[in-house]
């Protein structure tokens, strides 16, 4: 009798061994079509992060491309006389009063007209000769001397640094075939570096003084070091201002507040005010820390506040959420051992979000770190030559150094702002890994 028991749709009863043999399963048009619409979207994904990607690259490369000569400054060797007449008139002990109040200027000119004497009789000449380096040259003279008088009544062979627009040329900015009349460099200075440069003066040394001095007009003398110290001042008010109050409100909000309406209508300002316009923060701390409570303008201090409440939210937030990732196990269990819930809170459940929470701060301090709007509502614009000592003293940060530098129309400059571009995103960079490896050391799975 013949055998007539079915086998599932797809699934045949053979085999020596009695296992099922799998058939192809008729796929019908609308799971191809699905199938379809999957490749198509996981294609467009990609495509989407590709082109983030060399839009990211063409950024950078823009950047870097523009900033990177910053980072080296042409110099010009030039015999200077120290002279003894010029600083010791009097012959007997040296006085300090009298080395700051020297001439310290009319000994590089000098040295530029022993090197070049035949434009020493025309006056146009001579002006485009003294044009070949910094018109600062003489502080450098000053401070050698100041740290070393037995220089007086020598002859030194100095580094001194070439004006920017010799500069720009010497670093091939300048395209010497242009007409004269279409370039900043004339001819004759053309002349004159190339004399130098055959002689071995002329050379590029990198570039300390971008890091070691404050603002200046002068491109060639201009560094980032005035507004990295304002930065780091404001961004210390901005921690320990934000850090303490974001985390006590997180942990009001998340372990003791009741659940009415009332903390409901905290939590959803809370949550917008992280979306509001950084500038209206700036607007804020003009009309209530200058204004009302009559702090400086221009101080590390009013800065540090009012980056302080743009970043309250962040900070809240963030230590919101990693208050919530703590299972209520822990809370369960140190109450059933008659722990209180202050206990509670600050010897287990803190300490467990900690790594979150400081992630979340860091976060918050990059974003600060980023900000220009608010601060120029407080007068953190101004031009700042002198290094910032305390919180209250007249200071800017990077941020702002780059849109003063950005709105100067010399050519030097752009290769400044590039650079201290350069500088902010290496700190936000830094910030942002540390965030990270906080996060992957300090983590808990639960």
């Amino acid at each position: 009798m013949t055998d007539t028991t079915s086998s599932p749709q797809g699934v045949s009863p053979g085999g020596a061994s009695g296992d099922p043999i799998r058939r192809p399963v008729f796929v019908g048009p609308h799971l191809a079509r699905r199938y379809a619409r999957e490749r198509r979207f996981r294609l467009l994904g990609l495509a989407s992060v590709a082109t983030a990607g060399v839009i990211l690259l063409i950024l950078l490369g823009s950047i870097v491309s523009k900033g990177y000569s910053a980072f080296w400054q042409h110099e010009v060797d030039l015999d200077i006389t120290f002279s003894a007449e010029e600083l010791n008139p009097d012959g007997g002990s040296v006085e300090r009063e009298t080395l700051l109040r020297a001439n310290y200027l009319d000994m590089v000119r000098d040295a530029l007209k022993r090197e070049f004497p035949d434009a020493a009789d025309d006056r146009r000449e001579r002006r485009m000769l003294y044009g070949l380096v910094s018109p600062n040259a003489d502080l450098a003279l000053r401070n050698m001397v100041l740290e070393d008088p037995s220089l007086i009544g020598t002859t030194q062979t100095v580094a001194i640094k070439m004006s920017d627009d010799m500069d720009t040329f010497a670093k091939g900015f300048i395209d010497r075939d242009l007409p004269e009349g279409d370039r900043r460099v004339k001819d004759r200075e053309i002349s004159w570096h190339d004399h130098l440069e055959a002689e071995g003066r002329v050379h590029a040394a990198f570039n300390v003084d971008f890091f070691t001095t404050g603002d200046s007009r002068e491109p060639e003398e201009a560094g980032i070091y005035g507004a990295l110290i304002g930065s780091i001042l404001t961004l210390t008010v901005t921690l320990l201002v934000s850090f303490p109050i974001g985390v006590m409100a997180a942990a009001y909000l998340e372990e003791f507040a009741p659940k009415n309406r009332f903390t409901d209508l905290i939590e959803v300002n809370i949550n917008n005010l992280a979306a509001v316009p950084s500038i209206v923060f700036g607007l804020l701390g003009l009309a209530v820390f200058l204004n009302f409570f009559g702090l400086p303008r221009s101080a590390p201090l009013a800065g540090g506040l009012v980056l302080a409440l743009m970043t309250l939210p962040t900070i809240i937030i963030a230590s919101r959420s990693a208050l919530k990732a703590v299972p209520p196990s822990i809370r369960e269990a140190a109450l059933g051992l008659g722990a209180s819930r202050l206990q509670v809170v600050t010897h287990h459940v803190l300490p467990l979000a900690m790594p979150g929470i400081l992630t979340g701060t860091i976060i918050g301090m990059a974003q600060a770190l980023g900000e220009t709007a608010p601060l120029l509502m407080i007068g953190m614009v101004a031009f700042i030559v002198d290094v910032p000592q305390s919180f209250t003293d007249p200071a800017t940060v990077l941020p702002v150094q780059v849109y003063i530098w950005a709105d100067s129309p010399e050519r030097a400059f752009v290769e400044k702002t590039s650079a201290a571009i350069m500088v902010l995103l290496g700190f936000l960079v830094l910030m942002n890994a540390v965030a990270v490896l906080l996060r992957k050391r300090f983590e808990r799975r639960w």
